[in-house]
């Protein structure tokens, strides 16, 4: 019995002898805790350790300072932290994978500002494939293990091959209201409770009045979001006269040939149920034009024009057809967005448009005559003749801006619809141009919160009257 005491004992005298790996790690610059951790021993066995040999100095090493790591050991064992780091560890975590405490850890990333590194993992990364279609719950527990290990939404998108937007509204989809961190479980949930909802019956049945309200306006050429936003306000107290406009481009495009597709084209009689063809907006450049004599800069123009209160403030420009041998004028009111259509029968030379402008602004009232801006087109060359004859100051924008026309940019957009690229536009007389002019502004417009110009027009054009007369008064 004595004897295995005895062996009891050397065995714990030699478990708690220092070794030689517990000085190579000192002489290596480590600290006692890391070096006591390194032999599997407590710090303070460690530093009794270091007392029984005499200290620093016993070894012929300089005493750290606050213990602080010497610059060549912080060099040598901050990438290793970074790295961790970098794979998505904490600091804690990372501290102890490079063998450093964790107040030296936490030292080290406040140090660089307190900011994680982007995060790389090549392990965690080789395993994930690029998706396809729609998001699946793999691709979802794909996203909420990167996320756990730190990885930015952009990140994620590149990894599974997917836009930025589609991560970033799955991670809106899936976080808990509780924590706030994402679940995989919780966006295929509200996904399948969707895809049941879209289950129930469709909004636009054939014989139904809100499915002949939309093929009205559609007919009349009103886009779908004008007609969702118009029938709340024509039957504000029928929730079955609601639908979205995404609901409409639904029944137009997505579905093969659907019911509403088929009744507009019928009514139409051709193959485009909404306004513009196209799929994304063409870049339309322009060439330099030399500058007219005279002229007044828009940046000289009104400050009253800028904020869109007071009525009378223009902007015009040219539709040019097939060729560049026919035109069209148009006008456009920028408080309201009112439509004027200039008719330009035989060309579009400095005479013809200025004839045709002074033509059509006499007929405006005189609270509707405050300026005109274009651009520095030649057509415009006579511009002082139209200010003397009119009473209409003209402003012009600089070369290559025409954001500084923004509304009249958009109207000829709209207008292209009627007047498309390659027509000969002699062929439209005036009367056919008052009709387009018309329609446009009886249009609901979202700037104008769904009322139409020609409403717009009319309630300032009253409100101006009731001043006057009070004025007066």
């Amino acid at each position: 019995m004595q004897h295995l005491i005895q062996r009891k004992v050397l065995h714990m005298a030699a478990r708690f002898m220092p070794t030689e790996e517990f000085w190579a790690a000192l002489r290596s610059g480590a600290s006692i805790l890391v070096a006591s951790r390194a032999v599997g021993v407590s710090p303070v066995c460690g530093y009794r350790w270091l007392a029984d040999a005499g200290g620093w100095a016993g070894l012929g090493l300089p005493a750290p300072g606050h213990g602080r790591l010497e610059a060549s050991v912080s060099a040598r064992l901050r990438p290793l932290f970074w790295a961790e780091l970098r794979k998505g560890a904490g600091v804690r975590a990372a501290a102890a994978a490079a063998g450093v405490s964790d107040v030296t850890g936490y030292r080290w990333f406040q140090q660089a500002g307190g900011v994680r590194p982007p995060t790389v993992n090549p392990e965690v990364e080789a395993q994930i494939t690029p998706g396809h279609g729609m998001v699946t719950f793999t691709e979802r527990c794909r996203v909420e293990d990167l996320l756990n290990l730190h990885y930015k939404p952009s990140r994620i998108a590149d990894l599974l091959g997917r836009p930025r937007s589609t991560i970033t509204r799955e991670i809106a989809r899936g976080t808990d209201q509780v924590d706030g961190s994402y679940r995989a479980r919780i966006g295929q949930s509200k996904v399948e409770q969707r895809r049941h909802r879209a289950g129930a019956r469709p909004r636009l049945v054939p014989g139904t009045r809100l499915f002949d309200e939309v093929v009205e306006r559609l007919v009349a050429k009103h886009s779908p979001e004008q007609i969702s936003q118009r029938l709340r306000l024509d039957f504000p107290a029928d929730p079955e006269m609601r639908v979205s406009h995404e609901t409409i481009y639904q029944a137009l495009y997505v579905r093969p040939k659907g019911e509403l597709a088929r009744e507009v084209e019928q009514r139409l009689g051709e193959a485009k149920a909404l306004r513009t063809g196209r799929v994304q907006r063409r870049h339309q450049g322009r060439q330099l034009r030399p500058k007219l004599k005279d002229m007044s800069s828009i940046h000289d123009r009104p400050a009253e024009a800028d904020d869109r209160l007071m009525p009378g403030h223009w902007e015009g420009d040219l539709i040019i057809g097939a060729h560049g041998k026919s035109a069209i004028g148009t006008l456009v009111e920028r408080t309201t967005r009112f439509v004027l259509l200039l008719h330009l029968p035989d060309d579009h030379t400095a005479q013809t448009v200025a004839k045709a402008m002074t033509a059509k602004i006499t007929e405006l009232p005189e609270q509707l005559k405050r300026s005109l801006t274009w651009d520095q087109g030649s057509e415009m060359a006579l511009h002082t003749k139209i200010t003397a004859e009119t009473g209409i100051p003209v402003y012009f924008c600089d070369p290559h801006s025409p954001w500084q026309r923004g509304t009249n940019e958009n109207t000829n957009g709209l207008l292209r619809q009627y007047f498309p690229k390659g027509a000969d536009l002699s062929f439209y007389g005036p009367g056919l141009l008052d009709q387009v002019a018309a329609e446009l502004n009886t249009r609901p417009r979202k700037t104008l919160e769904w009322a139409t110009p020609a409403e717009a027009l009319q309630r300032l054009l009253s409100n101006d009257d009731d001043q006057s007369v009070a004025s007066t008064a």
